[in-house]
């Protein structure tokens, strides 16, 4: 019996903090408080800054290689700017889709959230910039500890 009034008076306690709580929280019109949205909007806005800086500065490189005729010579390389400029970019799409709260009706809404504004392209570009630089950290820890066996069985096509 100790058990069971114990669990209902903890539960009263849980019920009444959690009306409290929403009362805070929500207007009478269920809109989220303003602090809230306001921090969201800080940092929605910064990611997105970040997003344009790093297309420009992954762009660049990437310029800077061709032009330079490189990009043949360090495939890799090429290969991580690459990844790196797909994930900055749908960064800048992702947040700037969040930032201007678009609203998400029909099958073209359906999709945007599945693709988009749950990030997934944006982890598969993340993801794929990952296993590069692992791949890229292996070929530089054999060139440098076992330089005699990259010059003997290491080939081009391996790379």
């Amino acid at each position: 019996m100790s058990e069971a009034s114990s669990t209902v008076s903890h539960l009263s306690v849980v019920m009444t903090t959690a009306q409290g709580e929403m009362s805070q929280t929500t207007g009478g019109n269920g809109v989220t408080s303003s602090s809230s949205r306001g921090a969201a909007v800080y940092f929605q806005s910064a990611v997105l800054i970040i997003g344009v800086i790093g297309t420009a500065a992954n762009g660049l490189v990437l310029y800077a290689l061709v032009a330079s005729k490189q990009h043949q010579k360090h495939v890799m390389i090429v290969n991580q700017n690459a990844l790196d400029l797909y994930s900055c970019i749908f960064l800048i799409v992702t947040y700037g889709l969040k930032l201007f709260n678009v609203r998400l009706s029909g099958s073209l809404g359906y999709w945007l959230c599945m693709l988009i504004l749950n990030e997934n392209l944006l982890w598969c570009g993340v993801y794929g910039s990952f296993c590069n630089l692992t791949v890229i950290a292996v070929e530089r820890y054999l060139k440098v500890v076992h330089p005699v066996w990259c010059q003997n069985h290491l080939r081009k096509w391996m790379i």
